[in-house]
C-alpha cells in the first residue's frame, strides 16, 4: 500500500505542474489532490475549512431581514451567498467548453484523486473512531449545516425580491418584473373603459 500511495502522490505532484495545468478544470483537480493528501489532518481536526461569515449568519437566523430593504441588497447578499455555494438551482449550469481530451483527463484526475485520499484514509486506523474524538465529525456537521442554511436564506431573499418586484439576481433567475403603470397607460385603460361602457348603452337602447 505505501508503494502504491507514493505512485499516487508522484502522479498528483505531476499532475500539479505548470506544464499539466492547461484547462479551466485544473486548478479543481490540484486543490483536490492537496486536500486528498491531506485527509488523515482532516481526520485528526488539525485542519478545518473555515465556515464564511456569510453562512454563519445564516446558521444564526436565515430570516433576517435585510436592511435597508432595498433590491440593492438583496441582489449584494445574494451574491455573497453564491460565491460560497455557488449557482443556484434556478440558474443554468455554465457552458462546458472543454475539448474531449480535456474532459477525459479531467475524469482520470478525478479518478487519481479520490484513490489517493482513500490510501491516505487507510493510513490512520479506527478513523471512524478518531473523527469522533477528535471533533472532526462534529466540524463536519456544523460545515453542512451551515451550507444548508445558506440555502435556505438564499430562497428566503430570493421571494422577498420576488415580492417586491425585483429583478435577478435578487429575485429567482425565471421572474420578470412587472412595469410600473405610466400615466398614459392609465388613461389609455380610462378611455377604453369608457368606451366599452358607450357601446354597452347603445346595444341596451339600440333593441
Amino acid at each position: 500500500m505505501t508503494t502504491r500511495l507514493i505512485w499516487l502522490a508522484a502522479a498528483a505532484m505531476l499532475a500539479a505542474s505548470p506544464a499539466a495545468a492547461v484547462d479551466r478544470g485544473t486548478t479543481q483537480v490540484d486543490e483536490g489532490f492537496r486536500g486528498a493528501v491531506t485527509a488523515p489532518l482532516e481526520d485528526l481536526n488539525l485542519k478545518q475549512a473555515q465556515i464564511p461569515d456569510v453562512l454563519l449568519r445564516a446558521v444564526a437566523d436565515p430570516y433576517e431581514a435585510i436592511e435597508p430593504s432595498r433590491c440593492e441588497a438583496i441582489a449584494a447578499e445574494v451574491g455573497r451567498l453564491d460565491a460560497v455555494l455557488g449557482p443556484d438551482l434556478d440558474e443554468a449550469p455554465a457552458p462546458d467548453e472543454r475539448t474531449r481530451m480535456q474532459k477525459l483527463g479531467a475524469q482520470a484526475k478525478a479518478a487519481a484523486v479520490a484513490e489517493v485520499r482513500g490510501e491516505t484514509q487507510d493510513l490512520l486506523p479506527f478513523r471512524g473512531w478518531v473523527r469522533k474524538l477528535s471533533g472532526a465529525d462534529r466540524h463536519r456537521k456544523a460545515v453542512e449545516a451551515a451550507i444548508k442554511a445558506g440555502g435556505v436564506r438564499r430562497g428566503y431573499l430570493k421571494g422577498v425580491g420576488m415580492n417586491m418586484n425585483c429583478a435577478p439576481p435578487a429575485a429567482p433567475s425565471w421572474f420578470v418584473p412587472e412595469k410600473p403603470a405610466t400615466p398614459t397607460s392609465w388613461l389609455a385603460g380610462l378611455w377604453q373603459g369608457l368606451v366599452d361602457w358607450l357601446k354597452s348603452l347603445f346595444a341596451v337602447f339600440g333593441r
